[in-house]
């Protein structure tokens, strides 16, 4: 095969993929986890740390998902194997599509039972079931909220439901007319966040938390910490990307596009922050409590504020709309498949998937209320979805992705894909050969606990150093592209 497969149907325009990937890349964790990472290690210092491992690690492996999902235009299943053949590999390579669409269902099927949280909430929020006086009132709402089988089961149904409804419609009319509102209505309501936030009190000090620039606070942890969501972030490895990247015209720019997706996805995660901590530090709050700050501190916060109601509506409208855009890339791979593989409709696969991962994440659910005494080696079956997928295929995945890409596959099958000029690609390959896989080598490493990885206070002649591999043109000279197969 030397030209790439034709898909079953293509975004309207760059901006459909654009829009449909920062919609898979910015959900729940993205919108108090950034936020408050940032805060915590360093301000500035660490979106500084973070950029850096965007570029260096999350956007070459990002564009090598695009490009493999572009070039062999299926499923992540399908679409390695096409691109594979082309190159005259072992079709073995497959199973790297197999484990990244196995990774994006099992993921979901947790997911639903925390996204489900922020729909239930937003009832609660405009039926005043979040009535409280303090803190502790808040915490037992939450642990009312998950010990309740039939109610935490109700949301969760409910986000599996529109998850289906909105796939099931299809690429265009289902996944692009969706995200194409969604998105833009989120950043809306994040800037009337924000905007009421400069006049609560406490945007100046949200300011400071967020962007002072302070080197010293960027421990080892902080940079992992950026290094590890710079990876995770962008929705890699799961084969939601990889399938959105399917549906890519040819016309478009992998390139561009990707920077825009990082681009986006950098912001609307500063802009939540920026919308999120002038409430907790007008009222006086630990801006460090994680999912608490959502589900516990800011109903609180919001009861004090002038119109709360109002713009706590408005808070968790956003957040079901981030967990629901997230929820249906992670379905579209599985949902590709069975279309281009077992000959049924889209809305015989959506709703044939919708039925095995209800039954999946009821298992998940139950986690919490009646079954929060079934555990295997210490674990819930919702810890073991997050442990597997988090801490191994995801990591996996994409270390498998960048190793075939730069040391498998044909050269000239990615720079036809990626449309570079020569200095360009060199620069690409080597990100992919050599950077990509070792920051990805210490995400894994650090996450299952082999070993501690401690960069100490050098970090800025670190990262000095990271910028100038990475942006220097004496890469992409014609002696170091020779010495690299380009």
């Amino acid at each position: 095969m030397t030209t790439s497969q034709q898909p079953r149907a293509q975004w309207l325009g760059r901006w459909g993929f654009v829009l449909a990937a920062t919609g898979s890349a910015v959900g729940l964790g993205n919108i108090w986890k950034f936020p408050y990472m940032t805060g915590e290690h360093g301000g500035g210092a660490f979106v500084l740390v973070y950029l850096a491992c965007i570029l260096a690690v999350g956007v070459p492996v990002m564009m090598t998902e695009i490009a493999f999902g572009r070039r062999g235009r299926g499923s992540p299943i399908d679409a390695v194997r096409r691109v594979v053949a082309e190159s005259g590999r072992s079709p073995g390579w497959s199973l790297l599509g197999w484990m990244a669409m196995l990774c994006g269902f099992m993921i979901l099927s947790f997911y639903v039972v925390v996204a489900g949280w922020s729909f239930s909430y937003l009832w609660k929020m405009i039926s005043g079931g979040l009535a409280g006086s303090g803190v502790d009132d808040m915490v037992a709402i939450f642990v009312a909220n998950n010990e309740n089988p039939l109610n935490l089961g109700f949301w969760s149904t409910l986000v599996t439901l529109a998850t289906m409804l909105i796939v099931g419609k299809g690429v265009q009319a289902g996944i692009e007319k969706s995200v194409s509102w969604m998105m833009p209505g989120m950043v809306v309501m994040l800037l009337i966040l924000i905007a009421y936030g400069v006049f609560s009190g406490g945007f100046g000090e949200a300011w400071r938390f967020l962007f002072s620039f302070d080197a010293g606070s960027l421990s080892s942890d902080g940079m992992l910490a950026a290094l590890g969501h710079a990876f995770f972030t962008l929705s890699l490895a799961s084969g939601a990307i990889l399938t959105y990247g399917s549906y890519l015209p040819a016309r478009a720019s992998i390139v561009r596009t990707t920077f825009s997706v990082a681009v986006a996805d950098t912001l609307v995660a500063l802009m939540a922050g920026l919308a999120i901590f002038p409430v907790i530090f007008a009222n006086g709050m630990d801006p460090g409590e994680g999912p608490g700050l959502i589900f516990m501190s800011l109903p609180l916060a919001f009861q004090g504020m002038p119109l709360g109601t109002l713009f706590g509506i408005l808070f968790f409208v956003m957040l079901s709309m981030a967990a629901l855009t997230s929820a249906i890339s992670m379905v579209e791979a599985t949902v590709s498949w069975l279309v281009d593989n077992k000959g049924v409709t889209r809305r015989t696969a959506a709703w044939g998937s919708g039925i095995l991962l209800w039954l999946i994440s009821t298992l998940a659910m139950l986690s919490f209320n009646l079954g929060a005494d079934w555990t295997f080696a210490g674990r819930h079956f919702f810890d073991w979805l997050d442990y597997l997928t988090s801490r191994w295929m995801m990591p996996l995945g994409g270390l498998g992705m960048v190793l075939l890409a730069g040391f498998v596959l044909k050269s000239e099958t990615f720079r036809d894909e990626l449309g570079l000029s020569p200095r360009w690609y060199a620069l690409w390959l080597f990100m992919v050969r050599y950077i990509s896989p070792l920051g990805i080598l210490v995400i894994f490493v650090d996450a299952l606990g082999i070993a501690r990885v401690e960069f100490g206070a050098h970090w800025p002649w670190l990262l000095a150093v990271l910028v100038a591999v990475t942006l220097t043109g004496e890469l992409a000279s014609p002696r170091l592209r020779k010495a690299l197969g380009g």
